[in-house]
């Protein structure tokens, strides 16, 4: 089966795909360490007002 790839003239297009998916990479993995570290280092919070705990 022959690839039917356009073959661009110059290297702009693939370029600007692959800075587009460094940034896009760049950035989920940001947003993951940071809920990461937030979930660590918070208080958690109280139980609400209507939850009963079960007696042991």
């Amino acid at each position: 089966m022959p690839e039917s790839f356009p073959v661009p003239s110059n290297g702009v297009r693939p370029r600007f795909r692959g800075i587009i998916s460094t940034v896009l990479l760049i950035l989920i993995s940001v947003m993951i360490v940071r809920d990461i570290l937030v979930r660590r280092w918070t208080q958690p919070s109280p139980p609400a007002s209507g939850v009963t705990e079960r007696s042991r």
